[in-house]
C-alpha cells in the first residue's frame, strides 16, 4: 500500500474537489468531479448505485484520484489505487458526512430532494497504491 504524505492529507480530508478517474468497458477513461475524504487508510467517495461511475468500479476497480489544491494548483496529489470494498451499508450517513464537509449542510438531500428514496447511496473504499504529491 502506498502512503498518503502528511504534506497533502488536508487535500483528502478537506473541501477540496477531486477528480476521480475510472475505466469505460472500452477502455476509456471516465473522469468525473466528486466529494471524497480519507480516513487514514482509505480515500473513500460516495455515488449512487447504477452511475457510470458506479458501474465502471464495480467492473474494473482500478481509479486515481487527483485532488488540486484550490490556493496552489502547484500544490497537487494523484492517488491511483484499487476500490477494495464497495457496500451500501453507511452509504447515506457517508454523503451526509461529505455534505457537511463540503457545503456546511449534513443533509445531502436537502440539495438534493427529489432524490430521496430514490436512489441508493454506495460508499467505495480506495487502497492507494501508486501516490504522486508535487507543491
Amino acid at each position: 500500500m502506498a502512503t498518503i504524505p502528511e504534506s497533502h492529507t488536508d487535500l483528502l480530508t478537506g473541501p477540496v474537489y477531486v477528480s476521480l478517474v475510472t475505466v469505460m468497458p472500452d477502455g476509456q477513461p471516465q473522469v468525473t468531479p466528486v466529494w471524497a475524504n480519507y480516513d487514514g487508510t482509505y480515500v473513500k467517495v460516495n455515488s449512487a448505485r447504477g452511475r457510470q461511475k458506479d458501474r465502471n468500479m464495480v467492473a474494473n476497480p482500478k481509479v486515481a484520484i487527483l485532488a488540486i489544491d484550490p490556493g496552489n494548483p502547484f500544490r497537487w496529489i494523484e492517488v491511483r489505487g484499487t476500490v477494495e470494498q464497495i457496500t451500501e451499508e453507511g452509504g447515506v450517513d457517508h454523503i451526509n458526512e461529505l455534505s457537511a464537509l463540503y457545503t456546511g449542510n449534513a443533509d445531502y438531500y436537502a440539495f438534493n430532494p427529489d432524490a430521496k428514496g430514490q436512489e441508493t447511496r454506495v460508499v467505495y473504499k480506495i487502497k492507494p497504491t501508486k501516490v504522486n504529491a508535487w507543491g
